[in-house]
């Protein structure tokens, strides 16, 4: 299937796909531009205080302009493969009812553009700006959402399922539930316990309605969701059984229901404490394994147990000698790659695996027109070489999408974090390719990634040679 070749590359199996991962709100602007109704993210971010750096959206990336010229930055980096989302506030701009041509003809002219280049579109459908509108009678908190979700999906299918097959119901429905609904750091900055249990529920079952609506008008489409994935690992044997429930929360929440029609035990009593409106029927509809599964994934956690009141953890930042972080400040761990690829090979069946998010952020300034970004490029190559491990031992991994094309606004971060292979001067909106970029566009023109040995590569994870407490716990049904 693969050859790792004499001169120390790793080749990936030959149609093997390689793309770039962008979202609607970070990146077009033109908030209200041609008919857009207003999303929870921008109600949010003219809110006091809620981006770090005091930022909005509203302009962005101006994708919605410079549309074509970003399509040229893809074709550049021969890509194969585009994912993007739709704005669901731009085509409805009340959530439902009432259509927005202009807001139609943006994503045409996006979808038509990719093809004619040969390049294939994967549709995000809900990248997290939900009409402001729902949020006003509920939002994700109110199940009536999930149906005029799945509606949604219905008349993107009829329109661009023509010239799209692969959709993404939902991105990282877990950041929704805990930043959005819990913590309150994201639109729409609530935070209630409640609120998340529902918001959780609503989300799977939102994703098991737009699957049959897609289906029922599209037979022949590719539907999955895109979850965060994160191996997490205890501080000490103590923290074993604290480290099985935040792994179950940040890995199993949105995957035990899709394919063992319930919540991981570890979590169904609480969730179904919070959550008075679960309905037996609820389960038929959400349990359904997903064409594929979209993985993003960027580092690992390390848990300790602690004695704070309902969470009863803590997640620390490792110390151990020679650390490396991304300016995120997350930490750059290419073994978690593998181990969460192999526990969800492992745990869900060895289910096709689409790679939708990685990536890291560095900030590296343009001199003389170039961005020497020598760090993002060791990350992805480390990373890359953990995924090519994870095929070569029976993962079935699909393709890689790298997070993200264009710097961009970074949520709560606001523009403080740059996670692009192309720079974006956000004064001028110019676009500059970022060493990375071409360091990728080689990866993809010879489907290979320069690596070490597989016995090197295999000895990389403390938790395999030297700790044996720091392995990713997984409970199974």
């Amino acid at each position: 299937m693969m050859n790792t070749m004499m001169n120390n590359s790793r080749t990936f199996p030959r149609h093997f796909l390689w793309g770039v991962s962008t979202s609607a709100y970070q990146i077009e602007g033109a908030w209200d531009a041609d008919g857009k109704g207003e999303s929870v993210w921008d109600r949010f971010v003219h809110q006091d205080s809620s981006i770090l750096d005091g930022s909005t959206g509203d302009i962005a990336c101006g994708h919605y302009d410079l549309m074509d010229r970003d399509v040229g930055l893809i074709a550049d980096l021969g890509a194969d493969v585009y994912r993007f989302s739709i704005s669901w506030p731009r085509v409805f701009p009340e959530g439902d009812g009432r259509r927005e041509p202009r807001g139609f003809a943006f994503y045409d002219r996006l979808v038509d553009s990719l093809l004619e280049r040969g390049i294939t579109p994967f549709v995000t459908l809900f990248h997290w700006d939900l009409p402001q509108a729902l949020e006003d009678r509920g939002g994700w908190t109110t199940r009536s959402t999930a149906w005029r979700f799945a509606e949604y999906a219905a008349a993107m299918a009829h329109h661009f399922g023509d010239r799209v097959h692969n959709w993404i119901t939902l991105n990282e429905p877990l950041s929704v539930t805990g930043a959005g609904y819990l913590a309150g750091t994201h639109a729409p900055g609530r935070r209630s316990p409640i609120a998340a249990a529902r918001a959780a529920h609503v989300f799977l079952l939102a994703h098991g309605l737009a699957t049959r609506a897609i289906k029922t008008v599209r037979p022949d489409a590719t539907v999955g969701i895109a979850n965060s994935f994160s191996p997490v690992y205890p501080h000490r044997h103590v923290d074993e059984r604290v480290t099985r429930r935040v792994s179950a929360v940040l890995n199993e929440l949105f995957m035990d229901p899709l394919f063992f029609g319930h919540y991981p035990r570890t979590l169904a009593p609480l969730l179904h404490l919070l959550n008075r409106s679960i309905r037996p029927g609820d389960w038929e509809i959400i349990r359904g394994a997903p064409d594929f599964v979209g993985v993003n994934h960027y580092s690992r956690f390390i848990a300790r147990r602690t004695l704070f009141p309902f969470l009863g953890f803590r997640l620390l930042r490792p110390l151990y000698e020679q650390v490396l972080f991304t300016d995120m400040n997350w930490e750059v761990y290419p073994p978690g790659f593998y181990r969460i690829l192999r526990w969800i090979r492992d745990r869900y069946g060895n289910p096709p695996v689409i790679i939708t998010e990685n990536g890291a952020s560095y900030d590296e300034p343009v001199v003389d027109g170039r961005v020497a970004d020598t760090r993002r490029q060791e990350y992805l190559r480390r990373y890359l070489v953990e995924l090519h491990r994870a095929i070569e031992h029976g993962q079935n991994v699909r393709g890689y999408f790298v997070w993200s094309l264009l710097d961009n606004f970074e949520w709560h971060f606001g523009y403080s974090q740059r996670f692009g292979l192309v720079h974006v001067d956000y004064d001028t909106l110019g676009r500059t390719p970022k060493d990375s970029f071409y360091f990728f566009r080689d990866v993809i023109a010879k489907n290979a990634v320069a690596g070490g040995t597989p016995e090197e590569s295999a000895a990389t994870d403390p938790a395999d040679v030297t700790s044996p407490r720091q392995k990713l716990t997984a409970s199974h049904p």
